[in-house]
């Protein structure tokens, strides 16, 4: 297996080339967001609480776009190594369409409807109280960011990561500020509170759009071509619907499962506390993390250009298992530095900022260490399922990979766990933790198998 990582020469100089500034991306927009949650958690464990919780049905919405940014990126890397912009640009019209029609739909319902939506999530009337406000408005803001999304996953699938992370750089700079003068009143602006928090990531999200159409207006790379846009054709809408479809219902029921964590913590008996700690532990997780996700993406790109430009059926078998075995080593890298950043600087200097009770941070530091320990398979896994096998075309294999572990072994586990055996919390928060675990053998398998390279461009 170690044989794989012997590569052409430039290799591994392009798969940093692809995963630096997505890398680069995730760290900047999670570091901010984590000054996000830390500025909410100055009004409160409540308030902190509250925006978790609303941020569930917004979690469903950021992945449901993902969802069709992937699936439209492996339609999107193959013309790519074939050239063939034209059909990028239908790709591209189609993801519009579908993107922007989904989250104006659950824009809607947040607005009209967000005390039943939260009343999903959890039965604390207190904390329903005080996410309904941020609900409300913050659902709007995602229409904006699906469609800036759509064309920024294009850009990173012509091998153009660089763009996405200046406009999220600049989108979260503004968030953060909009945050620190609505939240808390500063320089002659209202004093929001939560509300003040939603209104500077719809703001955010407004730039970001505009930001990306700016430059696509002048981009030479890839020319828009509006009549492909607007009118893409059959031929792609059957190809976009057979690759990304699998995708999307992945995204939507992986979002949705994990999302049922806050919602059997909201209906344990400690769910305030629970909650807050998950917040701050799942911030401190994604900001180390972000290296993975920033392999993954590149490891589609990768994947799908080489299928793309016709490398031979072995060399691509290769590559894969190649990108997998570096991001399982990334991944204990990556454990690594989670616990020494923890137990060195955060749980002395940080968290004491958060006020959370002794019980919450407790809590936050088990959940630390179930993601530091368990940051090698989460890397694997996420790379065999987001880069190789979909870069590869073989998303359905993905999405098995992806959620019948979840929703057939986790969730029903820690239902029983939380709600019906009022298990300890380190029990519960290592069997969250270790969900990866349960995907890792039929990656394996379907990775050495090589049975998940397609070309996605021609007729099967």
């Amino acid at each position: 297996m170690l044989s794989c990582l012997k590569q052409p020469k430039g290799f591994y100089k392009r798969l940093l080339y692809l995963s630096l500034p997505v890398i680069a991306q995730n760290l900047i927009t999670t570091s901010l967001g984590f000054m996000d949650t830390f500025m909410v958690g100055l009004l409160g464990s409540g308030q902190m609480s509250a925006v978790t919780v609303a941020n569930v049905p917004i979690f469903i919405i950021q992945l449901v776009v993902f969802g069709l940014q992937s699936g439209s990126s492996i339609l999107i890397s193959q013309y790519w190594g074939k050239g063939d912009r034209e059909s990028v640009n239908r790709v591209i019209g189609i993801g519009f369409y579908v993107a922007g029609g989904i989250s104006t739909l659950f824009a809607l319902i947040l607005f009209f409807f967000p005390a039943g939506v939260l009343g999903l999530i959890t039965d604390n009337l207190h904390l329903i109280a005080l996410a309904e406000p941020y609900i409300r408005i913050v659902g709007f803001s995602y229409i904006f960011n699906a469609l800036s999304s759509i064309y920024i996953g294009m850009q990173r699938s012509i091998e153009n990561p660089k763009f996405g992370m200046i406009v999220f750089a600049v989108s979260t700079v503004c968030n953060t500020l909009g945050n620190y003068l609505l939240i808390f009143g500063k320089l002659g602006f209202p004093m929001l509170g939560i509300r003040g928090a939603a209104v500077a990531t719809l703001s955010s999200r407004v730039i970001e759009f505009v930001i990306s159409f700016a430059y696509a207006a002048r981009c030479r790379t890839m020319p828009l071509q509006p009549r492909r846009i607007l009118r893409p054709g059959t031929d792609i809408l059957r190809r976009f619907v057979k690759y990304s479809t699998p995708v999307l219902i992945n995204e939507t029921l992986w979002g949705t499962g994990t999302s049922l964590f806050t919602v059997i913590m909201g209906h344990m008996a400690l769910s305030e506390e629970l909650i807050a700690a998950y917040t701050v532990a799942g911030g401190i997780d994604k900001l180390v993390t972000a290296s993975m996700f920033g392999v993954a993406a590149a490891s589609a790109v990768i994947v799908g250009k080489e299928i793309g430009t016709g490398t031979p059926r072995e060399q691509v078998l290769s590559v894969g298992k190649a990108l997998t075995v570096v991001s399982l080593c990334l991944g204990v890298l990556v454990g690594i530095t989670e616990t020494g950043l923890y137990l060195l600087l955060l749980r002395p200097y940080v968290l004491p900022l958060f006020k959370l009770s002794a019980v919450s941070a407790g809590i936050c530091t088990l959940f630390v260490y179930a993601y530091s320990s368990a940051a090698p398979l989460h890397a694997f896994a996420t790379t065999t399922v987001v880069g190789v096998l979909r870069g590869g075309g073989d998303v359905r294999s993905a999405m098995l990979m992806d959620i019948l572990p979840l929703w057939l072994g986790t969730l029903p586990l820690l239902a029983l766990l939380g709600l019906v055996l009022d298990a300890p919390a380190a029990l519960f928060c290592f069997v969250m933790a270790y969900e990866p675990l349960l995907k890792c053998p039929f990656g394996i398998w379907r990775l050495l198998g090589g049975r998940w390279i397609h070309d996605v461009t021609v007729q099967s």
